[in-house]
């Protein structure tokens, strides 16, 4: 992995630590967050990550994922079937990870179409997300990225980006996955 260690942030008070997109705002600075998840956004776009500690879902893999992904859908409004969309999964390689504790890793991909504020209108929202299976701490590792592809003009999240804005690719969120790593098992005790 290319990265510097100058480059690794500390999560749940180093607990875990892993290399984030360039310009993450921090979240727990503007409101409460629990004390399970950290959440970061862009500071331009309306992208988002969120890596949340979660109790381990006691069901095979590919349910546990299906639960994980109905729970996320559920949370940002979007449970029935014609604004979720859970479109591939594929088992990452745990050896081009740092995260050498848990069974297995994967990586989800799907469509969420979700409105802010409890508003009408709906945003169509790429899920990426990768998710730790750690039995052995009873813990499943979620961590999300929310990337808008279509912007409803009637929602409030309807703004001008400006043209600089540079964001956040799928690479980024998949350099975050790989450089997950938990510093202190004691977060789990």
């Amino acid at each position: 992995m290319d990265t510097t260690m100058s480059d690794v942030r500390e999560l749940f008070g180093g607990c875990l630590s892993a290399v984030l997109p360039p310009g993450v705002k921090d979240v727990s600075e503007l409101r409460e967050i629990p004390d399970n998840q950290e959440v970061f956004v862009h500071p331009v776009t309306d992208q988002s990550l969120i890596i949340e500690i979660l109790e381990y879902v006691e069901e095979p893999d590919e349910q546990a994922i299906r639960t994980h992904f109905d729970d996320v859908a559920d949370s940002n409004g979007a449970a029935s079937n014609e604004d979720n969309t859970l479109q591939h999964t594929e088992q990452v390689d745990k050896s081009k990870t740092r995260m050498s504790e848990c069974d297995k890793i994967y990586y989800i991909l799907g469509q969420q179409r979700v409105s802010k504020f409890k508003e009408s209108s709906k945003n169509l929202i790429n899920v990426h997300m990768g998710l730790f299976r750690l039995p052995k701490y009873t813990t499943d590792i979620l961590v999300t990225f929310n990337d808008p592809v279509s912007i409803d003009p009637d929602s409030s999240s309807h703004a001008a980006v400006p043209v600089s804005a540079n964001r956040w690719m799928e690479e980024e969120f998949q350099s975050l996955v790989k450089s997950l790593s938990i510093d202190d098992p004691s977060i789990f005790t």
